[in-house]
Parts: C-alpha cells; structure tokens; sequence
C-alpha cells in the first residue's frame, strides 16, 4: 500500500501524458481519471445503466455503448445534463482512483486528475500532495494548435472552459513547469521522483 497519494493535474496541451509516462517509467503506479471515466461506463456496468435511466437509449450507439459524441454534443449546450452525467460518472471515478493507489506496491502512486482544481482539492482528501504541470499560456495555445489542427478560436474556448491557470496554483505543493523539451521534463520527474520517495518513506506506514 502506496503511503503516499500525489494528484497530478494541468491544464489543456500541459504535458500531463508525458509527466505520467516519466513517473510510470520509473515503476511508480499511476492511475487515470480519464481511462476510469471510460471503466465507468463500459457496456454492462451499474454506471452505464444509470446514465440510460438518466438519458433514455438514445444516449448509446448502435453497438450498445455509450455514444460518448452525442453525450458531448447534448452536455455543451445544457449545463443540467452535464452535471447529471457529472453525478453518475465522478462519484465512480474518484472511487476507482482511490482504490488503485492505496492498493499500489510502488512507493508512492500517482492520480492523474485533469479537472483536479475544476472539482475542487476538497473531493479528494486522500490526495496528500497536488503537482500541477505548468505551461505558459503562449506555449499551450502553440501545441493545443499543432495537436488538434484546430483554429484558434476554438483552442481559446477550449483553454477558457478549464479552471484557470492561477486557479490551478493555487491549489499545488509542487509545481513542474513544462516549457522545453520531453528531456527537460524527464528531468524534472527525475528530481520530484527523488523527492516523493523520500517523502513516502519518511510518512508512518498507511493503516490497512
């Protein structure tokens, strides 16, 4: 059991992949809220089922899954259905999360948390500490561009529909800022990794 929990999180085009692939490089665990998003509601699952008692059939594709670009469309113009997907999916996820680092081996574990500072730090009090990966603004406009092949209008609605960059500050214990290149970044995780290890190791073993 992991006794220490670090909830990563960043913004848009920050470089959050690359942080997690750097520290899962390393053998530490690092569990996505994005791929439990999806877990929670695979074909079959008491997650899935809530959201067809919430949206009718029409919320699935025709292979029975969810029809995650429908659901898009329909929670981007209607605030009341987003919050009611947000309902049945959140609650899943932040359990899953939890249950994978606490069940980890590796010294620490690490949550990958995109809207960590949207939902606020609150809704996670077995996080002990947050990482914010941090990019200048300039910067992520530049790669969110190069990604997607989107035009610059819609990567500003993009950037503006997440929590702000102070926002997302002010909630972080460590800040790794990712401007340079991938080695640049490799190295920062090098540091925070020598850093969390000792930190775990100074913490009084996990109850459980």
């Amino acid at each position: 059991m992991s006794a220490l929990i670090i909830g990563l999180t960043g913004g848009i085009a920050s470089g959050k992949s690359a942080a997690t692939a750097a520290f899962e490089a390393r053998g530490i665990t690092v569990a996505d809220a994005d791929l439990a998003a999806r877990a929670a509601v695979t074909p079959g699952s008491d997650g899935l089922a809530e959201v067809v008692e919430a949206f009718g059939t029409e919320a699935l594709g025709a292979d029975g899954a969810l029809d995650r670009a429908a659901m898009r469309r329909r929670i981007f113009v209607d605030a009341g259905a987003r919050a009611r997907l947000e309902a049945i999916i959140h609650p899943r996820v932040r359990h899953a999360l939890r249950q994978a680092c606490e069940t980890a081996t590796s010294p620490y574990a690490v949550a990958a948390i995109p809207l960590l500072a949207e939902g606020g730090r609150g809704r996670y009090p077995w996080v002990h500490r947050v990482l914010v990966i941090d990019v200048p603004p300039d910067v992520q406009m530049a790669r969110l561009l190069a990604r997607d092949g989107i035009d610059g209008a819609l990567a500003a609605r993009m950037v503006a529909a997440q929590a702000s960059r102070v926002a997302r500050l002010e909630i972080a214990d460590d800040v790794l800022v990712n401007d340079d290149t991938l080695e640049a970044l490799d190295r920062g995780v090098e540091a925070l990794d020598r850093r969390y290890r000792a930190l775990a190791q100074a913490r009084p073993p996990a109850a459980g």
